[in-house]
């Protein structure tokens, strides 16, 4: 499929106005395809030759203006339409659409706990093609209304209030929905099946949310709290937003096998469905949820409202839910520490991007996206949580009442528009008498991470001076926290001060000349306002080594193991002095998100990839003798995380008997009893270390045969230690193409693991080119499968980077496939460089 270039959706966009689609959808056609028929209506506003875009099974019929067009002229994805007269047109497409099992375009699921089939669409960037003819770019915004042909039993849902107009001859329903407000084609959004919703009404609108069948009992337990979260982040954005809510309706539909966390559909949200918990779940999860549903919220006028031009300017639609989704549900729900969270987890996606070959500003240049390809590339951790980040320092540096003025005027001025840098950096500039576009230019136009190290020095008795070096480009407003240890107990430290400081982005070094003595810990960025990388000097090192866990503030803690995080990944302390920071300071650690963020780092990245192997069951006797120690005395927040660490760190042969009878029993002692998401994942430890069989899996899917269960049970078979199963699960991934996206992912997660280097070894070779085949063949979403789960990250050789790199050479490697490779080549560097290091 051909990548729609920049410069020929400016074209078209100067060519064409898109006024209206009628489109009507047959999901009764069977498992494979759809009937899809698209009418738009459009004015060419000169006389041109342009194209419209579908991707069909079959295409049957094209109509312009009355006239016959052959469907032989489709060119892949581009249906010519040459010789335009300038007026209005009527292109009518009907077609014969394949339905997906990756999590693209109009994807179809069948529950293997009911045999119920659910459908639903996610259109974005280019997708829509997969479903509807469309002048498919985010500027050419038209009115969409959909018809629907689906089961008698079924509800249809859509952008749109969706009502049951009638049924066909054979009793299949006929659903229509209301006409939407302008909107971007990759907005479009469709959902049908034996649904169960649970609805209510807030501020005039219906709010629904929905599911499927087998997951009722779970979304029925949460539904209150989680209608609670919509109202309050709902109430909150129309107290910031002087725009209020664009579209007729807000639902929330949990779906399966979902790529992304969610898509911000207007009117029509689509989640994974593993927010619906089917299992116990930690407070950082429930937290992390709600977040979703606040970010996603946000791009109801952050990206539906006022939509990017072109792709480049993604982080007008992300970086700003990402900052709001945190922002917002911290000041209008009990959620309030989800800076905590962001600080120590989610931000680490942004700085472990950053600092990747694939790097790239926050803002590209418009020259650094000249197609749609290179654009999905740019859904990372950059535009996501360091844009996040930036925000969050702009407005510590612009102040609150200036940004939501700029902000409201940005929404008044290109509402059901479209938007690019420029536009909003003039609508900011407006509300402040500062250097907005200067602040821009450093912050969104530059790539990589800041480094502000302080050092101290005594200048007389009653005074010492700051210095804090900066290696990097842009300016920063932070807070630097002042803390001693307490007279009465040298274990506790108590706050001396938290000072305001502006650092100069031309300044590599800032004095600050202070009273008194210096104080025990000098903590940079205290607070998390920027986006840096910040160190310590000796003597806080020293001090926070015996002290971290008691800062006062989980932000603050926060900072502090961010910072170390960093330095054992720039390989300035060695994995098992950092190993050693968890065991003494975690067991006391109460903030969920804290002991979740830090036990798996230690555990997926310390532990597997930077540590040396011989290490590593000494590494993972820590980590269980720390989750021992939470279990025992840590609050039941952090208990769940305790026990999933602790599962996860058996690796003796004693441990794994140990681990069995836990299984058979159905429970640990001293913790909880071990649930189906516990069960399965005790089993994929069991079967690594070869203490279960095919048979314990079977017995255990049909425990659980719902689809949860099922991913489970692919990813212990291709866990298990012996050929035969590894070599099923390899054709299963890269010659089958019949997995879904998420039996694919699972069947990868569970092939991987240390404890089978030797069995793995000959697989190492076979990677690149069965990866690069299969991702040329089934598409972006299994790229990012493999990239993710699939990529052998533990097998930090020479050899095996060498392989890489000789991969990255490949002409047929698919964009996608291209960046995520160099990424995890990168990350296999850096564990190379640590181990040799240390």
């Amino acid at each position: 499929m051909p990548a729609l270039t920049r410069a020929e959706a400016e074209t078209r966009a100067s060519d064409l106005t898109v006024r209206h689609y009628a489109i009507d959808l047959d999901l009764t056609r069977g498992e494979d395809v759809f009937g899809s028929t698209s009418v738009i209506t459009f004015t060419a506003d000169r006389a041109c030759d342009t194209f419209a875009e579908v991707k069909p099974a079959a295409l049957r019929r094209v109509v312009l203006d009355g006239t016959e067009l052959d469907p032989a002229t489709l060119d892949d994805n581009r249906l010519p339409l040459p010789g335009l007269a300038a007026g209005d047109h009527e292109l009518r497409v009907e077609a014969d659409m394949r339905y997906s099992h990756t999590g693209e375009g109009m994807h179809r699921f069948t529950d293997p706990a009911d045999g119920e089939t659910y459908l639903y669409t996610q259109l974005f960037m280019e997708d829509v093609q997969r479903v509807a003819a469309a002048f498919d770019q985010p500027d050419l915004k038209a009115v969409f209304e959909v018809t629907v042909t689906a089961p008698p039993q079924w509800t249809v849902l859509g952008n749109t209030l969706a009502t049951r107009t009638g049924e066909t001859p054979a009793g299949d329903g006929r659903w229509t929905t209301a006409a939407t407000p302008p909107i971007s084609t990759y907005l479009l959004a469709v959902a049908a099946g034996p649904w169960h919703s649970v609805r209510t009404e807030h501020a005039g609108l219906l709010f629904g949310l929905h599911c499927r069948r087998s997951l009722a009992p779970h979304l029925d337990r949460d539904a209150d709290e989680l209608f609670d979260i919509t109202r309050r982040c709902f109430d909150r954005y129309h107290e910031l937003f002087a725009e209020p809510y664009p579209f007729d309706s807000y639902d929330q539909a949990f779906v399966p096998e979902f790529n992304a966390g969610a898509m911000e559909n207007p009117g029509l949200v689509t989640f994974r469905d593993e927010f619906v918990f089917r299992s116990a779940f930690t407070p950082t999860e429930a937290q992390f949820r709600a977040v979703v549903i606040a970010h996603e919220m946000a791009h109801m006028w952050f990206g539906d409202l006022v939509t990017l031009r072109w792709w480049d300017d993604i982080w007008l639609n992300e970086s700003f839910a990402e900052y709001m989704g945190f922002q917002v549900l911290s000041e209008a729900t009990d959620f309030t520490g989800t800076w905590t969270d962001f600080a120590v987890a989610r931000k680490a996606w942004g700085t472990d991007a950053d600092q990747r070959p694939s790097t790239h500003p926050v803002a590209p240049d418009p020259e650094a996206v000249p197609d749609t390809a290179s654009a999905l590339n740019n859904f990372d951790g950059i535009s996501y949580a360091k844009g996040a980040s930036a925000l969050r320092q702009l407005v510590a540096w612009l102040g609150q009442e200036d940004f939501l003025a700029g902000i409201n005027e940005h929404f008044a001025r290109h509402r059901f528009g479209n938007a690019n840098l420029a536009d909003f950096i003039d609508s900011l500039a407006g509300a402040t008498e500062r250097d907005v576009p200067g602040w821009a230019a450093a912050w969104l136009r530059t790539s990589g991470v800041d480094t502000l190290t302080p050092a101290t020095v005594a200048t007389s008795d009653s005074g010492w001076r700051l210095e804090i070096s900066h290696s990097g480009d842009r300016p920063h407003r932070i807070a630097v926290g002042l803390y001693d240890r307490a007279a009465d107990d040298p274990a506790r430290l108590v706050p001396r001060d938290r000072l305001t400081v502006d650092i100069d982005a031309s300044a590599a070094v800032s004095a600050h000349e202070l009273p008194g003595t210096r104080p025990d810990v000098v903590l940079l960025n205290d607070g998390d306002l920027s986006f840096a990388k910040v160190r310590f000097d000796e003597h806080t090192w020293e001090t926070l080594e015996e002290t971290l866990s008691a800062l006062p503030e989980p932000l603050s803690r926060a900072v502090t193991w961010c910072a170390a995080r960093d330095l054992v990944r720039d390989a300035k302390i060695a994995p098992r002095d950092y190993l050693a920071l968890v065991a003494r300071q975690l067991p006391a650690e109460t903030d969920p998100a804290l002991v979740e963020a830090v036990l798996t780092f230690a555990r997926t990245q310390v532990a597997d990839r930077y540590l040396d192997p011989a290490l590593r069951p000494d590494a993972l006797g820590k980590l269980a003798a720390t989750s021992r120690a939470l279990l025992a005395d840590g609050g039941p927040g952090v208990r769940l995380t305790a026990t999933r660490t602790l599962i996860d760190s058996a690796v003796t042969a004693g441990e794994a008997a140990v681990l069995r009878e836990w299984y058979d029993d159905g429970k640990i002692p001293g913790a909880a009893d071990l649930d189906a998401e516990l069960r399965w994942k005790a089993l994929l430890r069991l079967a690594v270390l070869g203490h279960a069989t095919a048979a314990d899996i079977d017995a255990e899917l049909a425990r659980d045969p719902s689809g949860t269960g099922r991913e489970g049970a692919v990813r212990c078979r291709a866990a298990l230690p012996d050929e035969e199963a590894k070599e099923a699960a390899w054709a299963s991934m890269f010659h089958d193409d019949t997995l879904s996206n998420y039996l694919f992912a699972a069947t990868a997660q569970g092939f991987w693991h240390p404890e089978q280097d030797a069995l793995l070894s000959p697989f190492v070779p076979r990677f690149y080119p069965d990866a690069i085949a299969v991702t040329g063949r089934r598409g972006a979403a299994i790229a990012e499968a493999i990239s993710r789960y699939g990529f052998p990250s533990e097998v930090v050789t020479e050899s095996a980077l060498q392989l890489g790199r000789t991969a990255l050479s490949d002409p047929t490697l698919i964009p996608a496939f291209r960046r995520a490779l160099t990424d995890r080549l990168d990350d296999l560097s850096r564990a190379a460089r640590i181990r040799s290091t240390w």
